[in-house]
């Protein structure tokens, strides 16, 4: 199954996430030109109060998916999937 819809939103990711088995492995695919994957290392919002002065945020709250440790090369198949020429 492909969800290429786009992501602008935390409820659309885990909308295309819940088609999945929850014990499938989890990825990101970088570098279209030379595909690579890597773990997902953290997940975070900003902002939030970094600086612990105790005065709350002004700017709008957005969730970051950060890439981890880099696994190896992309398959074949999920640049293809991807549409990704390797």
């Amino acid at each position: 199954m492909t969800y290429t819809a786009g992501f602008a939103t935390v409820d659309d990711a885990i909308a295309a996430l819940s088609a999945y088995d929850p014990a499938t492995p989890l990825r990101i695919a970088t570098q279209p030109g030379y595909p690579m994957q890597h773990l997902l290392a953290q997940v975070v919002r900003t902002p939030d109060d970094a600086e612990g002065d105790g005065n709350p945020p002004t700017d709008p709250p957005v969730v970051w998916l950060g890439a981890g440790e880099q696994v190896g090369h992309l398959p074949e198949s999920a640049a293809d999937a991807l549409g990704w020429s390797r």
